[in-house]
Order: structure tokens, then C-alpha cells, then sequence
């Protein structure tokens, strides 16, 4: 798992449970990807039922 909190966002576990700052910063990205991620589903939905 921590492998892929590197991957994902550049910080470990430790780090991103010791630093504020890297915490909100991973959790605005999740917020921007799961948005992402929701426009596309909504569109591929859209195509589907059209």
C-alpha cells in the first residue's frame, strides 16, 4: 500500500501522516481525480443512452 500512495501522489504514509500541508495537497488531488473521473462516467452514460 504505501507503494502506491509513492506512486500515486510522491509521499509515503509516514510522511503524509506527519505533514499537513502534503495531506491537504493528496486530498485535493483525490478530490480533482474522483471528479475527473465521475465527468467521464457521466459522458460514457450519456453516449450509452442516447
Amino acid at each position: 500500500m504505501e507503494k502506491a500512495m509513492q506512486q500515486s501522489h510522491g509521499v509515503g504514509y509516514s510522511e503524509y501522516g506527519r505533514r499537513l500541508d502534503v495531506r491537504i495537497q493528496v486530498e485535493k488531488q483525490r478530490e480533482r481525480d474522483y471528479e475527473a473521473s465521475n465527468m467521464i462516467v457521466n459522458e460514457l452514460r450519456r453516449k450509452l443512452h442516447s
